[in-house]
């Protein structure tokens, strides 16, 4: 099973409809894909309710768990804003701005 740990750098964290978006893209994979924040209880990243009581702010580390390393990644890039889709994609912060 892979880890990312990673520190959320996006302005909102993962709150209301990027974890929307969070969760979206934690469904992709067929496998078990699970959220921590560093030291703490793992959670399905695929239950929008078990991300949203995390309340992942910025600057919170947060441990990715999976067998998908491509979802572990794209995930990895939502919440660090370091990527947006060369095709137009949006970053967690943009999709907040609505």
């Amino acid at each position: 099973m892979a880890e990312r740990r990673v520190k959320v750098t996006t302005e909102v964290g993962i709150q209301a409809r990027p974890a929307t978006v969070f969760v979206d893209t934690a469904a992709e994979s067929s496998g078990e894909i699970s959220i921590a924040k560093a030291g703490g209880d793992r959670h399905d990243a695929k239950s929008i309710l078990q991300v949203l009581v995390l309340d992942v702010r910025p600057g919170d580390e947060i441990v990715l768990t999976g067998d998908d390393e491509d979802v572990l990644d794209r995930l990895v890039d939502l919440v660090t804003a370091e990527t947006a889709d060369a095709e137009g994609g949006k970053d967690l912060a943009d999709i907040d701005e609505r």
